[in-house]
């Protein structure tokens, strides 16, 4: 089956319509006001009347309370919540329960040590995000282009839907996901000519290259998220309805 193909830090109209045409399964909004990538409400309004039910909308946030996802959520109408900061589990579980919306769990990685709390995070979320360890220092968790060692996922036993993050780009994203056997890519700076500022060109060629992914791998090794026999789209709206 093919992968789910998230394209995140959507800004512009334009972009934005680059990434339905291209067949982006999930298309990101970033809610978190140091990253370049940061929409207003009244942006986010538009861009989500403009997607309407052509792809998965999600809403990244980081730490947020429950004013700015009562903000958030009347803005955009997500289909699914991506927190990316330190929430607890016991967070992730208060947010599915007042909001009533599927939660992805971003998980910051550097070595094997940091997926000692995968287990309490799997059984809250509904989704779990694979991202390269920000540096110390570094003003927000995600969006750097680092990537993290795939090979950290190799062996992982996890029944829960899951993609990868952090430094992907069309020319390894073959490569992350023939590693990893992840069921979903998000990519941010990886289609970016500068920070924050997408590039056309860079997002179809990153859905072309995840694309054709599961064809260059070896019979029998597909991707491992549920749902096999529908479109990743048709799959994934299945899932989140469910």
């Amino acid at each position: 089956m093919s992968l789910l193909v998230k394209i995140c830090g959507l800004s512009t109209r334009e972009t934005l319509d680059v990434a339905l045409e291209a067949g982006a399964d999930m298309v990101g909004f970033v809610f978190f006001p140091p990253s370049p990538r940061h929409l207003s409400l009244e942006t986010a309004r538009e861009l989500g009347r403009h997607a309407g039910g052509r792809a998965v909308k999600v809403a990244l946030t980081v730490d947020a309370d429950d004013a700015t996802f009562e903000n958030i959520i009347d803005a955009l109408h997500p289909d699914i919540l991506q927190i990316h900061g330190k929430e607890t589990t016991a967070r992730v579980r208060d947010i599915k329960q007042k909001f009533g919306l599927p939660v992805m769990k971003a998980l910051p990685v550097e070595t094997v040590a940091d997926l000692a709390g995968l287990p309490g995070y799997a059984a809250v979320a509904d989704r779990i995000l694979f991202d390269a360890r920000a540096p110390r220092g570094a003003t927000r968790p995600g969006g750097l282009g680092a990537a993290f060692d795939w090979h950290l996922l190799e062996n992982l036993d996890l029944r829960l839907p899951f993609m990868v993050s952090g430094g992907l780009h069309a020319g390894n994203v073959a490569e992350a996901v023939r590693v990893t056997r992840a069921g979903g890519v998000d990519v941010s700076s990886g289609v970016e000519r500068t920070p924050g500022v997408k590039d056309p060109d860079m997002i179809r060629d990153f859905i072309r290259a995840a694309r054709a992914t599961h064809l260059s791998l070896p019979h029998g090794d597909r991707v491992s998220d549920p749902g096999e026999g529908e479109s990743p789209r048709a799959q994934l709206s299945t899932n989140l309805r469910g």
